[in-house]
C-alpha cells in the first residue's frame, strides 16, 4: 500500500464537487448489483471521473445493508471497494474481473453516513491492472483501503 502522505494527495475529499465531474458511463442494460440502473436491488452508484485519472463516488449505504446494528457489513464493504477499483480499469476503456482483492478495514462504517469513495489504477501490465481504493466518511477520514488485481477479459 502507498503511504499516508499518497493517500492525503491523491484524496479528492472533502472539497470534491461532483458536479464539476465527468460521469462515468454505463451501458442501457447495465444490471450490475453496484452500478446498475437496471438492477432495483442494487446500490445504484454513480461514479465520477476526476481529472487525475481517479474515479470518486458519493454514496450513502442504508441500514439494509448492516452487519453489526448501526455499521455497515464487511461484505458490503468490499464490494463497494471491488466497484470503485473495477471502475478505475472500466475508465480507461477495458473491461476487466476481479482477480485478487485486498481489504484493510480500518474504522466501522455507520450505516446511512455521507461516504466518499475512490478508486484509481496503479499500474499495468499486459492483461493485468493493480488498482487501490478507499471508502472515506465525510471529514475525510479513511475508513476503508484495498488494493486489487484485476485481469482484462474480452466483452459478451
Amino acid at each position: 500500500m502507498y503511504s499516508r502522505a499518497y493517500w492525503r494527495k491523491a484524496a479528492h475529499m472533502p472539497d470534491t464537487k461532483y458536479e464539476d465531474l465527468k460521469p462515468l458511463p454505463h451501458s442501457a442494460q447495465n444490471r450490475c448489483f453496484g452500478c446498475g440502473e437496471n438492477n432495483p436491488r442494487g446500490l445504484q452508484l454513480q461514479f465520477f471521473l476526476a481529472p487525475d485519472g481517479t474515479v470518486v463516488c458519493p454514496l450513502k449505504v442504508s441500514d439494509l445493508y448492516e452487519g453489526p446494528p448501526g455499521y455497515l457489513h464487511g461484505g458490503i464493504l468490499a464490494t463497494l471497494l471491488d466497484e470503485a477499483m473495477s471502475k478505475a480499469v472500466r475508465a480507461q476503456g477495458l473491461t476487466a474481473m476481479t482477480r485478487h482483492l485486498e481489504v484493510d478495514y480500518r474504522l466501522p462504517v455507520p450505516s446511512g453516513s455521507q461516504l466518499h469513495m475512490e478508486g484509481r489504477l496503479v499500474r499495468s501490465e499486459g492483461r493485468k491492472h493493480w488498482t487501490e481504493g478507499e471508502i472515506r466518511d465525510s471529514a475525510g477520514r479513511a475508513l476503508v483501503r484495498g488494493k486489487g488485481l484485476f485481469v482484462e477479459v474480452k466483452p459478451r
